[in-house]
């Protein structure tokens, strides 16, 4: 999975910030939504994105595969994200 080409990326202390310069419009994502958009970018499947933060964040495993499936969904409905 990848940007858009029309999609800026900059890593930030706290994430990284996203610019669609078509339109201006901009996401700043948090750590874990950083760490998600990193590890697809490098090649990780989406099933082991969600086995690496359940096991990071075992409190939240419940919740880790809806989050992660609901940012990508937000990211290709923006078309910033293929």
């Amino acid at each position: 999975m990848s940007f858009t080409r029309h999609v800026t990326v900059t890593e930030t202390e706290h994430g990284m910030v996203l610019l669609d310069e078509r339109s201006g419009r901009y996401w700043q994502l948090n750590g874990t939504a950083a760490t998600v958009v990193r590890l697809l970018r490098e090649g990780s499947t989406v099933d082991e994105v969600i086995a690496r933060l359940s096991e990071r964040h075992p409190a939240s495993a419940g919740r880790v595969a809806a989050d992660v499936h609901g940012l990508i969904r937000a990211l290709r409905d923006a078309k910033v994200f293929k």
